[in-house]
């Protein structure tokens, strides 16, 4: 048997993940929650990882709690506010890149009671955040992911929107805003999205794939303590512990997100979530939720969102 076949047929562990070194991943939101374990781990490989963040002083915090963690971490700040469209473009110039391996779309809003927000642009917050800026970062990162022998866009769901559907008459919630109902209508539209682009990418014979990962359910007081970042007092962990045989925490929820980024098996159009009923536990491929691939929705949406955003709808993949 092969080295290749035996590496291929090797069980994939999310304590001993393969090396990255010379890769570059870029990751939104990689300063707090998921986010910071997602670049914890892919430090960890030898990867170069950017914490994309519009929060300076957070990133000061999660960098060296990285570094703690993974001596000789190669990290980055990329100052990036998804809720500003209007800067994204000169945000990815300033990279400094000549490559771009994987971007993780992770960063997001969530908020549990009104009013309704909006950003600069005049966006709901949370999908002119958590959706319209990803969709908009697509646009400028593409020719860095292009340069890469394989690159990945990674988008991190949610368990929300599986109960979700798009309201094509009203996706900014102008008429109806329910914050929760906001929210997992926002990351079902990013996971909408991300299966679209992969068939876009499919269509014009691009190297690059689109892949959707989600965490599950995961806790802040399931998540091991990341001082000063976070500190999970004992008393919190142990009352959560019976919450543990149904959900997990953010450690664990960024596994699914790291093998979207990493395992050389994953392809494009694929969703990865954890193994136990899609809430805990090692990841693995989920079967796609049909609402999740209708055409006729996501054609409607992308063609909302390259007009509010106002870039080319080839995203730049031609």
């Amino acid at each position: 048997m092969s080295s290749v076949s035996l590496s291929r047929s090797r069980p994939w562990d999310v304590h001993r993940l393969p090396s990255a070194e010379g890769r570059n991943v870029l990751v939104t939101g990689g300063n707090a929650g998921i986010g910071y374990f997602v670049a914890e781990q892919l430090a960890a490989t030898g990867a170069v990882v950017v914490l994309g963040s519009r929060d300076s002083a957070k990133v000061d915090t999660a960098m060296p709690s990285i570094r703690a963690r993974v001596p000789g971490a190669r990290l980055l700040h990329l100052p990036l506010d998804l809720a500003d469209l209007s800067s994204l473009r000169t945000a990815v110039d300033g990279l400094g890149l000549r490559h771009l391996d994987a971007v993780v779309h992770n960063a997001g809003v969530a908020l549990d009671d009104p009013p309704r927000r909006e950003t600069a642009d005049g966006h709901e917050l949370m999908f002119g955040t958590n959706h319209l800026g990803h969709f908009a970062l697509t646009r400028w990162l593409a020719p860095l992911l292009s340069a890469a022998p394989a690159g990945r866009i990674v988008t991190v769901g949610s368990f929300a929107a599986r109960s979700e559907r798009l309201d094509l008459g009203d996706l900014q919630s102008t008429r109806d805003y329910r914050p929760k109902r906001t929210y997992g209508r926002s990351k079902l539209a990013q996971m909408c999205f991300g299966f679209a682009l992969d068939r876009h990418l499919r269509a014009v014979g691009s190297t690059v794939l689109s892949v959707v990962a989600h965490p599950g359910g995961a806790l802040d007081s399931l998540t091991p303590s990341r001082p000063p970042l976070r500190v999970t007092p004992p008393g919190e962990r142990l009352r959560a512990l019976p919450a543990g045989l149904l959900v997990q925490g953010k450690d664990a929820g960024a596994w699914p997100v790291v093998r979207a980024v990493l395992d050389a098996e994953v392809r494009g159009g694929q969703l990865w979530g954890p193994r136990v009923f899609g809430l805990r536990g090692t990841p693995r491929r989920e079967p796609v939720p049909s609402h999740m691939t209708d055409a006729e929705v996501a054609a409607a949406l992308w063609a909302a969102s390259a007009e509010w955003a106002d870039i080319d709808p080839d995203l730049g993949f031609r």
